[in-house]
């Protein structure tokens, strides 16, 4: 089967490979994938931006239909249709995992860096960790149930969005849609993207038909003006932060209310940055940062996309075959794309 994937360290070094094809453990599942997207962390990989061991195949955002149960494998069939954390290898002893955070456990090797991931037919994967994907929601959508459920742990479940809290998602690229349409569902009043020039001509538009209650180009109004005007110059109760970008990051502090709270998602791929700390403390704000999913964000994250509160496939620009993978990569480093999908 072709699979794309790292083939050794360094920028680049990038193929789509004749591979054989995987057999499942026991206790592990084989899926045909359906629909693969790309997300920031593969392309972080292909400029040796994050850890991997290569030879590897890429892709840990995924839909597809088990194929093959391997040894021991209970409460699942062959035809099932599924979307799986990514939290495959953890050890299940650390004090971390015996706490429910397999997510940040060390021994972790999630498919696409650690193990073979999605960007290929099949991909193998523990069966603890699947969840089934209703007929209602199409397998394009299901591809994009893990960074859904990132956004639902991140700005749900440990920001926790109150009901009638406004709030402001700092960067419109996907997970900054994504957290928008999930902090309005979880009960927001009104949120508030803000963008750059460079978003102007793709994201914002976008933002806009998703039905965001304030759609920003900095460049053409002033967000901080604008917040104070529509909290009565209080500031937002959360802003969530997935930019990655330092302005951005700063300007949290100022579009925040006291007492507010800063969830932070976007990665700067820097080793550090400026950052505006005594101001912070002068509003005692709480600064909350995340990594990953947890198990009971998955499901919150199908339901969210199932009941239409999430609209997932509204980010999908590119569905492509594996061939062109180069192409569609390109594209959206250019940021000429939103999310983009491979169908093996």
């Amino acid at each position: 089967m072709l699979a794309l994937q790292k083939v050794a360290k360094g920028v680049g070094n990038m193929e789509l490979r004749d591979v054989p094809e995987p057999e499942p453990q026991p206790g592990w599942v084989k899926i045909e994938v359906k629909a693969a997207a790309i997300c920031g962390t593969d392309l972080h990989i292909r400029h040796d931006q994050h850890p991997y061991w290569p030879p590897v195949t890429l892709g840990h955002e995924f839909s597809g239909v088990i194929v093959e149960l391997g040894e021991g494998v209970e409460g699942w069939e062959v035809g099932e249709r599924v979307v799986s954390e990514p939290h495959t290898r953890a050890c299940g002893h650390c004090w971390l995992c015996r706490r429910g955070h397999v997510q940040v456990c060390a021994q972790k090797r999630s498919p696409g860096w650690g193990i073979d991931g999605a960007f290929a037919k099949y991909l193998v994967t523990e069966s603890k960790l699947l969840h089934r994907l209703p007929d209602t929601v199409s397998f394009d959508a299901g591809a994009l149930v893990e960074p859904t459920a990132n956004t639902v742990h991140d700005v749900g479940e440990r920001a926790k969005v109150e009901p009638e809290d406004f709030v402001v998602v700092l960067g419109p690229g996907p997970i900054g849609l994504l957290a928008a349409q999930v902090a309005k569902g979880a009960g927001a009043r009104e949120v508030m993207v803000i963008g750059t020039p460079a978003d102007a001509q793709l994201r914002l538009p976008v933002a806009e038909k998703l039905g965001i209650d304030y759609v920003v180009n900095l460049a053409e109004q002033n967000p901080q003006e604008l917040c104070m005007e529509l909290t009565g110059g209080r500031g937002a109760d959360l802003v969530v932060e997935c930019s990655g970008a330092a302005p951005a990051i700063n300007s949290a502090v100022q579009l925040v209310r006291k007492k507010g709270r800063i969830c932070v998602i976007g990665m700067t791929g820097k080793e550090k940055i400026e950052f505006t700390w005594d101001a912070a403390i002068f509003k005692a704000l709480d600064m909350i940062f995340n990594v990953s999913t947890s198990y009971t964000s998955w499901d919150r994250a199908i339901s969210m996309i199932e009941k239409g509160k999430v609209n997932a496939e509204a980010i999908i620009t590119h569905r492509e075959p594996l061939e062109n993978w180069e192409e569609v990569f390109d594209a959206l480093e250019r940021q000429e794309g939103l999310k983009a999908l491979f169908i093996p």
